[in-house]
Parts: C-alpha cells; sequence; structure tokens
C-alpha cells in the first residue's frame, strides 16, 4: 500500500506470532501515505515528478487517485481553513488603518486563459488580501475577467467592512470604465506607463533622422518616476511631466514656472535636440499625446504594483502555467502561494555582516543596474502550520471543514463542454462511415487534474 509496509512473523517451530507495520494506521489510512501526500502538496511539488524519483528508486508509491483522495478529503479542506484564518487576521489589521491603499492585477493560471487569477494586495504591507478566481465563461470571455475579479474583490471587503481609500492597477480598459463609476480612487502603476512610453520611443529611435531619441530613454524613464514621486495633484504631475520637452530655465506653465536644477553644459552638443527636428517632433508627440497625459495625470506617488509581479511568479511554483488543474484544486494552489508570499514578503534585510545590497543587471533595462536588498534567509513555518492543522483537527473531523470548502462556488467545467463540442463538429465535418474510429478517438481523450 505505497509507503505502508506490513510484515507478519510466525514460528514454525514455538508458533510464535509477531506483527509489524512500517507507519501507524489511522482509521484505514496508513500515515505515511497522507503525510507524503500532504507533504508534496502544500510544498507545491508535482505528484508525477515525486513518481519518476520512487520509480527511479525502485519504491513502492501509492497511485495517483489515492493522492488526489488525501486532497480533497483533508489537504484542500485543510487549505482553505487556514487561507480563510489568516485573512481575518488582515482584515483586522486594514480595518485599524486610517488610508487603505491596495493594488490589483490578474494573472492568467492555465493554458488558453481558461482561469484567471485576480490579486488584490494590501500595499502599505505588501500582503495578498484577497484572491479571486475567475473562470472564462463566467465573466462572458476572458478579456471580461480582470474586471469581474476586481468586481469580486471590491466586494467582498465591502462585506466585511473594509473600503479602500485608493487603488493602483494597470492601465487596463475595462478596469478604467469600471472604476469609473467607483468612490474609489483610481492611480496608475508608474512602471506601466513608462514601459509604453519607452516602447514607443524606441519604435520612433529606429525613424530616420531620430536615433538621438535612444540616448534620452534613460533620462525620460527618471524623469517619469520623479514625477509621480513629486507630485501632489494630477495638474502638477502633467505639468512636471511636460517641462521635459522644454528643458531651459524658464517655462511657459504657471504650475511649473521653473526648473529645480541648473542648465548643465552637455559634453556632447549633438545630443540635444533642437525645436523643428524631426527627432523632436517625435518626441513631442509622444510624450503630450493626450492618452499619455491622461495616464500621467493618474500616476500613484509612491505605492505601486511591482509587489503584484513578484507574487505572480510565486504562483508558478504551486501552480505551473502549463499544468491543467480543477477549480478546486487551482484554488488551493493559489491559496497556498499567497499564504507561501506572505510569509516571506516582509523579511527583514540580512544581518550577516555582508553587503545588505547586492547589483542586479535585469535583461529587460539593457544593462542598467540596480540595488537590491539582501534579506534574510526565508522561512516555512506556514508548512509546520499546516501538516500539524491535516493531522490534529482536520483528520480528527473533517465535516466542519469540508462544509466550508462546499460553500465555494464552482462554476461548470468547460473541459467536458469543449470536448462534446469537438466530438459533435468532427462527426458533421466527416463521413458517416469515420464514425468509429472518431468514437475510438474521442474516447482517449480526458481531460487533466
Amino acid at each position: 500500500m505505497g509507503t505502508f509496509i506490513s510484515v507478519q512473523q510466525l514460528c514454525p517451530h514455538c508458533q510464535f506470532a509477531r506483527h509489524w507495520n512500517s507507519q501507524p494506521i489511522l482509521g484505514s489510512t496508513p500515515a505515511g501515505n497522507l503525510q507524503l501526500s500532504a507533504a508534496t502538496y502544500v510544498n507545491g511539488l508535482s505528484f508525477y515528478k515525486l513518481g519518476k524519483v520512487f520509480k527511479a528508486m525502485n519504491m513502492q508509491l501509492f497511485k495517483y487517485n489515492t493522492f488526489r483522495r488525501h486532497a480533497r478529503m483533508f489537504i484542500e479542506p485543510a487549505v482553505v481553513s487556514y487561507w480563510k484564518s489568516s485573512q481575518e487576521d488582515m482584515l483586522r489589521t486594514l480595518r485599524e488603518e486610517e488610508k487603505v491603499v491596495v493594488g490589483g492585477d490578474m494573472k492568467a493560471v492555465s493554458p488558453g486563459t481558461k482561469f484567471g487569477s485576480y490579486t488584490l494586495m494590501d500595499l502599505k504591507n505588501n500582503k495578498v488580501v484577497d484572491l479571486q478566481l475567475v473562470q472564462s465563461n463566467e465573466a462572458g470571455g476572458s478579456t471580461h475577467m480582470e474586471r469581474e475579479g476586481l468586481k469580486r474583490s471590491l466586494e467582498w471587503l465591502k462585506e466585511r467592512g473594509v473600503t479602500p481609500d485608493c487603488i493602483v492597477t494597470d492601465r487596463h480598459r475595462h478596469i478604467q470604465e469600471f472604476l469609473r463609476e467607483s468612490s474609489v480612487t483610481h492611480l496608475y502603476d508608474v512602471g506601466h506607463v513608462e514601459k509604453g512610453i519607452s516602447k514607443q520611443l524606441l519604435k520612433a529611435a529606429k525613424k530616420r533622422d531620430c536615433e538621438q531619441l535612444r540616448a534620452w530613454l534613460k533620462s525620460i524613464r527618471k524623469h517619469i518616476y520623479w514625477t509621480a514621486a513629486t507630485s501632489t495633484t494630477g495638474p502638477e504631475r502633467v505639468a512636471k511631466w511636460t517641462s521635459i520637452l522644454n528643458h531651459v530655465q524658464g517655462h511657459e506653465d504657471p504650475l511649473f514656472p521653473k526648473g529645480l536644477h541648473p542648465l548643465p553644459v552637455p559634453r556632447d552638443k549633438g545630443q540635444w535636440l533642437a525645436a523643428g527636428t524631426q527627432a523632436f517632433h517625435k518626441l513631442e508627440k509622444v510624450l503630450s499625446n493626450e492618452r499619455v497625459l491622461n495616464d500621467v495625470e493618474k500616476l500613484s506617488p509612491h505605492h505601486q504594483t511591482s509587489p503584484l509581479k513578484a507574487f505572480h511568479s510565486a504562483i508558478l511554483r504551486f501552480a505551473p502555467q502549463h499544468v491543467v488543474f480543477p477549480f478546486l484544486g487551482m484554488l488551493c494552489r493559489l491559496y497556498l502561494a499567497a499564504i507561501h508570499y506572505n510569509e516571506r514578503a516582509e523579511r527583514p534585510t540580512s544581518s550577516t555582516g555582508d553587503p545588505p545590497y547586492e547589483l542586479q543587471t535585469p535583461e529587460a533595462r539593457e544593462g542598467e543596474c540596480r540595488a537590491k536588498a539582501v534579506k534574510t534567509d526565508p522561512t516555512f513555518c506556514y508548512v509546520d502550520n499546516l501538516m500539524d492543522l491535516i493531522f490534529d483537527q482536520v483528520f480528527v473531523d473533517p465535516a466542519p471543514f469540508t462544509e466550508e470548502v462546499l460553500k465555494i462556488p464552482v462554476p461548470e467545467d468547460l473541459t467536458g463542454r469543449s470536448l462534446s463540442t469537438s466530438a459533435s463538429f468532427l462527426h458533421g465535418a466527416f463521413p458517416p462511415q469515420c464514425a468509429p474510429t472518431l468514437r475510438g478517438a474521442m474516447r482517449g481523450v480526458r481531460p487533466t487534474g
């Protein structure tokens, strides 16, 4: 039975008998089997890869159906309970804050954008507060999943007595339309806006007589972050942003009448863009575009959505992009990713005596160096807590935990529908004599999970 070994001994001379088990039996479940399933699940490991390890070592392992039964009966109810409990702790913290600033973003977490995970994060404390898993047919298509996820998260917060003062997101069109009707202040992540402007400038720099724009790209990137961080109102942001076009002491804009730095003497006079040139015209066209000015007016001054990107990377550990999971399995893996991230989020800087910062050169920044704080080693206390919860509470009395799982609304699975639709299409597209072959082919197709 998987990792369980039972030995019965009988002496043929004195008839002495002895029975030995390699591990305790909990009811009818070997404790080691359940422990291996739980350890595999809560650490975000793959059962199939675990099976390959056991096979390479010529060791016996229980079947995948046993692993799924353990997950369904004990592990997933424990994960849901643990996540709900941690959410309540975060809600108490949010209710005590004077101003709640949250950030939101969606990530497609399955092949073909079947599922979209919308994350709402407390940007002040760097904690994932809520997760909404949306199936594409619930929102009327994959393009509407982000709006549906945000709507559910805000309703969830409102029901629990928390109303965000501000939300920072990307520039998703459906999110903009939805938040226009809301009382929550909507601001844009500076990184998303800067990335869009940089792409336009790089494209313009490839055109004839516009090569000088590439030399200004780094300065413009810094300027947009400075604009957001040093401004208090939307019009002030726009005035500071457009001041880069003037780059002189006297400005026409009364909101920003004078530069904050003396005019430098350039080492290479060819770097300056003269008014009326093709390069300056392209730069002005990009930076003074109406949509860009509207985006700059709503830049977030301090809190950004970069922690959400880090969390999306953590999701891949528990739910790899190429693996198909059922709805509840995907949701529990997202909960585990959030629990994992929240425990590691606010680690202090290392105090071992080594340099507290290290230089990194991201490929996306074309060799530009960045200083990153060296944190203390991560902890995995949540793994021990979940294992204790599974064996001390869920296994002893699973009823209240499974009832909590049953309250989660699970949408209709799209896999079966798509297979039946494909079968109907194939039978209609091929002659009747091909029907037996097609039926055999469709029987061999089944969803994974």
